[in-house]
């Protein structure tokens, strides 16, 4: 990096920032840097730097630690800050409540949802256990997983 950025960045400059078990890049803007975070997009990055006050033009690196801990805090109780259609559970399975998971949580919870489904032996449930299309895509001629494709001459 130049000399000058550096001392354009500052003694302060967080390359890495660490919120919900992610790193995030201290050199993109923090709406974009949010959105490293499993769980969070854009729309709800955007919200979550409204709700706190920060801009999300501003680079992420240039936050304090106090600053850090105010988005933390904000990640968390992102699901009491929003309306019921911006979180990704609505309606929870287990506990019927809105909650709005982050980080690893989305990986776990949807392997426990397919887990249920196929213990239920529903179609999706079959679907995936046998390792094809759930929802109704075409599987004849699209998706094979390294088969041949094309048509294929019968011998005579």
């Amino acid at each position: 990096m130049a000399k000058g950025k550096e001392e354009e960045l500052g003694d302060d400059f967080s390359y890495i920032l660490r919120m919900a078990d992610t790193d995030m890049d201290g050199l993109k803007p923090l709406s974009s840097a949010l959105t490293s975070v499993k769980g969070i997009g854009v729309r709800s990055a955007i919200q979550i730097c409204k709700s706190t006050g920060f801009d999300p033009a501003r680079m992420a690196g240039h936050l304090s630690p106090e600053q850090q801990e105010t988005l933390r805090l904000a990640i968390e109780d992102y699901v009491n800050n929003v309306p019921y259609w911006m979180v990704n559970r609505a309606a929870d399975v287990e506990t019927g409540n809105d909650i709005h998971l982050t980080g690893q949580e989305v990986k776990l919870t949807l392997e426990e949802d397919i887990n249920r489904l196929r213990t239920m032996k529903c179609y999706r449930g079959v679907r995936h256990a046998s390792g094809n299309k759930v929802r109704g895509q075409r599987g004849r001629s699209n998706g094979r997983g390294g088969l041949t494709l094309g048509v294929s001459r019968k011998k005579a």
